[in-house]
């Protein structure tokens, strides 16, 4: 049943109702109930039409709308309020930014956060309803520059969706926006300049993943190559800081490296360090230091990083004056995309209580696991050892939920994106740590949904196929140019949002469990 649209209808819609009602046109609308939000004598809500999302304004008579939000229709209500609607565009992307600071990324607070990525721009309004209540800090926004290349999408586009979904579920208590795995200072001019407020180095490059399997010989020769200029520091001060010398830990335990330890952790990160001063002081040119905040990520490298190793990172990176928020050690194990930690348990605890000891010996900043979807095994270690000053990233792990889903929702599409995520594996994986072996992946899915629904969920191989292969099918083509697969996966996911959502709420809501705040 439906009941007519006015702004005292919409002002008293419960955050559990339905709030479906009639528009000014005629067809039936519903409005999301955590949206309604006062904007001087107006209000602005999001709703449901027939034609997808909307947003909606209704003034009282008389009074002044909301400059800058973008109309396409417009009526006079019954009580004398007159209503406007808009699409979910960029202008009014912009608008609701300018209007509801909360619609704004923010800086990460005091408490536990979570990274959820979201490559498809559908997921956010399911993963704020699965994290409210945790007392995580969520962080909407979050997409690298590969996948951003991946997916044809830009840093802007990202943003305005974190800000819709904002919007939508009302989430007034913040959100940050996460521009991923950055490389060059180009990177962080892209993501600058959409507003994101957290910016992760991606020093990978410059690691030496060598430096453990080194001769003296060439272990010597390398360490005398390294920028020492753009150190400001030199071979023999660095041996002489840190050689054969305990430094006492936050837990009372000490750390201590050989001379070799030395020699190997300068030449594995010395230009990781060199590289993060360059990127460091672009940021810090181009925006205020209580506007941004920072995390190193040196996850996605063969080389382990040993607890001495992390000392000495955070070490000269004070001495460089490098102020970092964030840090994402390579810890101990296999990290794979989509799938749980693989590794010795008990070793990755050892060492990460050690890495916890280090990072509360300099304070101040989190301890991040990347590659964070679907690690079940290790979230509750890395929840009781890490404490408040921790933080995990996801990404994939939705865009498989949102496969799950079309499953149910057409099966013929899905067997399309299989195929075509098949075809394209061996050459999608190279940038990504997977071990997914593609005769254990049959050629065409299961017919029957139950079954494939059960593979999505538990099939190692096959999650590790979709996974890294969403670029191919988000920008596959036709032979006349047009995109293959991404509007109709988009549209059926959107049509059929209580599916997807359901999909994303009972996954995540494993994700956040072991982290979630017990008051």
């Amino acid at each position: 049943m439906t009941v007519p649209l006015t702004r005292g209808f919409i002002e008293n819609v419960p955050p559990t109702g339905d709030g479906l009602c009639l528009s000014p046109e005629g067809g039936a609308i519903r409005i999301y109930p955590r949206s309604p939000q006062p904007c001087g004598e107006s209000l602005l809500f999001l709703f449901r039409s027939r034609d997808g999302r909307r947003l909606g304004c209704i003034s009282p008579s008389r009074s002044k709308r909301p400059d800058g939000m973008e109309s396409r229709s417009a009526a006079t209500l019954s009580d004398g309020s007159r209503w406007m609607t808009g699409p979910l565009s960029p202008e009014n992307a912009a608008f609701l930014r300018s209007v509801l600071a909360f619609t704004s990324p923010t800086r990460i607070g005091s408490s536990r956060s979570f990274g959820l990525g979201d490559r498809l721009g559908l997921a956010g309004p399911a993963h704020l309803r699965a994290i409210r209540g945790t007392g995580l800090f969520p962080v909407l926004a979050q997409q690298s520059i590969r996948e951003l290349e991946r997916t044809s999408r830009t840093a802007q586009e990202v943003m305005d969706c974190a800000t819709f979904a904002a919007f939508q579920e009302g989430l007034t208590t913040g959100f940050a926006a996460d521009g991923d795995h950055l490389k060059t200072t180009g990177d962080i001019d892209r993501v600058l300049a959409a507003g994101f407020t957290f910016f992760t180095f991606d020093p990978g490059d410059h690691v030496d993943n060598d430096a453990d399997h080194l001769e003296e010989a060439e272990l010597s020769r390398r360490l005398d190559a390294l920028p020492w200029d753009h150190l400001v520091t030199s071979r023999d001060a660095i041996l002489s800081e840190y050689a054969d010398r305990p430094f006492r830990l936050s837990d009372g335990s000490s750390l201590a490296g050989t001379r070799g330890d030395v020699q190997r952790a300068a030449v594995k990160y010395g230009r990781v360090l060199a590289h993060l001063r360059s990127m460091f002081e672009h940021l810090s040119r181009h925006s205020s230091k209580d506007a941004y905040q920072v995390e190193i990520s040196v996850d996605e490298t063969e080389a382990v990083t040993t607890p001495f190793e992390h000392f000495l990172l955070m070490s000269e990176l004070d001495r460089l004056g490098i102020q970092v928020d964030s840090v994402a050690p390579r810890f101990v194990g296999r990290f794979e995309k989509g799938v749980d930690f693989r590794g010795d348990l008990g070793e990755f605890e050892s060492q990460f209580a050690r890495h916890v000891a280090v990072r509360d010996t300099f304070g101040g900043y989190r301890l991040s696991l990347h590659s964070g979807s679907d690690k079940f095994s290790i979230y509750p270690a890395f929840a009781r050892l890490g404490g408040e000053r921790i933080h995990v990233k996801t990404a994939g792990t939705s865009y498989l939920e949102a496969l799950r889903a079309l499953v149910r929702i057409d099966p013929a599409l899905f067997r399309e994106i299989y195929e075509c995520s098949r075809a394209h594996y061996s050459a999608a994986r190279a940038s990504y740590h997977v071990s997914a072996d593609l005769s254990f992946v049959p050629a065409t899915p299961s017919e029957d949904p139950a079954m494939c629904d059960e593979r999505l969920r538990t099939d190692d191989d096959l999650r590790q196929v979709l996974h890294v292969a969403f670029g191919d099918v988000l920008t596959a083509r036709t032979a006349g140019g047009a995109l293959r697969f991404k509007g109709r996966l988009l549209d059926a996911l959107d049509s059929h949002e209580d599916i997807h959502f359901r999909c994303l709420e009972e996954h995540f809501s494993r994700h956040f469990e072991p982290f979630r705040k017990v008051e």
